[in-house]
């Protein structure tokens, strides 16, 4: 029978409504557990580390978020992994190791709505097979070289980061269709590389500081379809 990893790893409730934790069938209770959360969140899992008096409340909520999403993906088979407001700064080892079984079969990963500052190579190559990757609302301003040797990716999002420059590493992606970078700091744009791109059909640079000469620019003309923000370009 399949190991399910609702018995390897469950954060709940118990009868009297302590926060309780479950890893490989041992389970701690109340403060214990939320020491135990805490140590999680003090060892680079990627859970922010708050602060005050709801931050055993806080940390509780997002590890179960992670453990309730990761059991969605393991038990139901799915072909998504949707980690979106789980206030992680970065992708947790832990994950790595559930999904080890299952990352080839997922398409589909949404890391929206976290604090991630950097995406890592490792988190590339254990899932090289992506079609589809939401990091949108995070604190982004680059993406690791490697990014460009993905070989399905048709769809990535990085609207409302911090990019300053376009992650022109994206270019190299021959299968990418749609690029989102709407919301962040871009003023130029490298749009020969961009009309190169085989693929391509509608890059997102809505509410960017965009050099209206550089978008004029392209040898050959623009076959896809480019968003921009009018009362944002200068001149």
């Amino acid at each position: 029978m399949r190991s399910r990893l609702s018995r390897t790893f469950v954060v709940s409730k118990s009868a009297f409504g302590a926060t309780q934790l479950t890893v490989i069938g041992q389970t701690v209770r109340g403060s214990a557990a939320a020491a135990v959360l805490q140590s999680i969140a003090n060892k680079s899992t990627g859970y922010r580390t708050l602060k005050g008096n709801c931050t055993q409340k806080t940390m509780g909520e997002a590890v179960a978020n992670v453990a309730r999403r990761m059991n969605e993906t393991v038990e139901e088979e799915k072909d998504t992994l949707d980690l979106s407001a789980c206030k992680l700064i970065n992708f947790p080892d832990a994950v790595y190791k559930v999904l080890r079984n299952v990352t080839e079969k997922i398409h589909v990963i949404t890391l929206a709505n976290n604090e991630f500052k950097s995406l890592t190579s490792k988190f590339i190559t254990n899932f090289g097979q992506l079609k589809e990757l939401n990091l949108e609302g995070n604190h982004l301003t680059k993406l690791p070289d490697v990014i460009g040797t993905m070989l399905h990716l048709t769809t990535i999002n990085l609207a409302r980061n911090k990019f300053t420059a376009f992650p022109e590493k994206l270019t190299d992606i021959k299968t990418l269709e749609r690029i989102n970078l709407e919301g962040n700091e871009i003023s130029e744009v490298p749009m020969d590389k961009l009309a190169a791109m085989p693929s391509l059909q509608c890059l997102n640079m809505k509410s960017n500081p965009i050099k209206k000469k550089k978008l004029t620019a392209s040898t050959p003309p623009i076959t896809f379809e480019l968003l921009t923000t009018p009362e944002d370009n200068v001149v």
